[in-house]
């Protein structure tokens, strides 16, 4: 299947930012956008397995990196500008048809439901490793916004993960209006699962792209 990518730069602000769109010749099923964690870019290895998978189902794939990436800078921006970004984004990308789900991985992720808990339009939200609590302390919990999310959001995280627990998690799930939480057995923050698992770190890609696929597809247009 032939697919057909795009390149553009995007005004955030007195800063802009790079993204691509990847999709086929044919209409979409849906959009979805994807954030990476706080330090990878817009070739994210998550990010990019999706690209190479997404379009064949009948997906539109959006990738893009915040600006302090953009400018080659190590340390993520402000909250107020990462936010600004993915208002910027999804409004650029917004389909005509199709569902629109966005998120990311880590940090990524962690931004886009911030803004989807203030009121942005779409109509999913997936979360990959989302980084419940800082290593170094872990009695700060990145839960505070997420139960005034509304629209179906998936969580996949995994068992070995050092920025959330599964048992955490899962609660907040739980306590969400339309959330489900997936564990991934053995996988650590990085998607990575140890040799003695007999398990690849491609092999839990596919595994998370096979729950999200289905995820996706089970909500009404």
């Amino acid at each position: 299947m032939k697919l057909y990518e795009e390149k553009f730069i995007i005004p955030v602000g007195n800063k802009t930012v790079s993204s691509t769109k990847t999709s086929t010749y044919s209409a979409p099923d849906f959009t979805f956008v994807y954030a990476p964690g706080a330090g990878s870019n817009i070739s994210d290895p998550f990010g990019e397995y999706l690209r190479s998978h997404l379009p064949a189902v009948g997906a539109s794939l959006v990738q893009f990196q915040f600006p302090y990436m953009e400018a080659g800078n190590r340390g993520p921006d402000r909250p107020a500008l990462l936010e600004e970004t993915w208002r910027k984004v999804i409004d650029y990308f917004r389909p005509r048809k199709g569902k629109l789900a966005v998120g990311g991985r880590s940090m990524g992720g962690r931004i886009a439901s911030q803004v989807v808990a203030q009121g942005i339009d779409v109509d999913a939200l997936a979360l990959f490793a989302y980084p419940l609590n800082p290593p170094s302390n872990r009695s700060v919990f990145r839960d505070g916004h997420l139960t005034d999310i509304s629209v179906p959001t998936l969580c996949c995280s995994g068992s070995r993960d050092n920025f959330a627990t599964s048992v955490d998690l899962g609660a907040i799930s739980n306590s969400m209006t339309n959330a489900k939480f997936h564990e991934i057995d053995g996988a650590d923050h990085g998607f990575a699962v140890l040799k003695r698992s007999d398990r690849s770190r491609e092999d839990v890609w596919r595994e998370v792209l096979d729950v999200t696929l289905a995820w996706i597809k089970a909500i009404p247009a």
